[in-house]
């Protein structure tokens, strides 16, 4: 089955209504490695339940829908599709407990080519169940690798940010510990690619690889440490390509630049010499 671009633009994903606490907040803090240090107090905001404050990135992991890319209707090869960007957009802070609602849709839907692979952009949009105040609004493109060529429109596609051409005016190393995947998963992705070695060498990797938005987590983790004084309340749009897959164990290498409310930013792994985000682009609070 090919992909049939109507189907999926009018793809029938029911609302998500997802109750969270302070035992998940802090859960998803560990999980993107908040917390390595015990006596740091600006990390303990995120991992203490004393005046616990939300990290944002965790609205990656409220509101997940069914895995719709697994639904053979979807006439997506879900062996080769692989995560390619991932943007955020805060509206307010998550509280410390509640209760959310998440809609998705798709977006678009782009036709590379034969042999070329197929976009799909999936939009969530969350806001508090209660009161219906906006909260955050994610969106993530899909690169279908296998799927191009099923006559929907090659375009348009948004153009990268550009990183600046001068040096990073920072780097942020931040390690991730040999069993992060193991401990990232229990949020939400519970895909064995990221816990069992033989599948993961099935899929070509020397061991179960860390989760992209784990990745994406701690790249904002870096970000917040250096531009918002660890006050991730002031981060309001957070974005990337993933461009490579990270290793537990590794460390992730952040260089930042700084530009007033506006930041740029990749990350690299320098054991192996391997750029895994790239086109980073945040804005903050000033």
């Amino acid at each position: 089955m090919t992909i049939d671009r109507n189907r999926l633009l009018n793809w029938p994903f029911e609302d998500i209504v997802q109750s969270y606490g302070e035992k998940d907040a802090i859960l998803y803090a560990l999980g993107i490695g908040l917390g390595a240090d015990p006596v740091d107090r600006d990390q303990l905001r995120y991992t203490y339940e004393k005046d616990l404050q939300v990290f944002p990135t965790m609205t990656a992991v409220l509101g997940h829908p069914k895995p719709w890319s697994a639904d053979p209707a979807s006439g997506i090869d879900r062996t080769k599709l692989v995560h390619g960007e991932q943007r955020l957009e805060m509206h307010a802070p998550l509280p410390a407990k509640g209760t959310i609602r998440a809609r998705e849709r798709i977006r678009e839907v782009i036709d590379k080519g034969e042999g070329r692979g197929a976009l799909v952009y999936a939009e969530r949009k969350i806001s508090d169940d209660e009161t219906g105040a906006p909260l955050a609004t994610l969106e993530a493109t899909v690169f279908c690798r296998a799927d191009g060529g099923f006559g929907g429109p090659a375009g348009p596609t948004p153009e990268p940010r550009a990183i600046p051409e001068r040096d990073p005016d920072q780097t942020i190393d931040l390690p991730t510990l040999p069993q992060q995947a193991l401990l990232y998963r229990l949020n939400a992705d519970w895909n064995p690619l990221h816990a069992d070695p033989d599948i993961a060498e099935k899929a070509g990797f020397p061991q179960p690889i860390l989760h992209g938005l784990c990745t994406w987590g701690i790249a904002a983790h870096a970000v917040v440490k250096a531009c918002c004084d660890y006050d991730a309340a002031r981060l309001r749009r957070f974005e990337t390509r993933f461009s490579k897959p990270v290793l537990p164990g590794e460390t992730l290498s952040v260089e930042i630049w700084r530009d007033g409310t506006e930041v740029s930013f990749r990350a690299w792994v320098r054991e192996r010499e391997a750029k895994v985000l790239d086109n980073g682009y945040a804005e903050i609070a000033g």
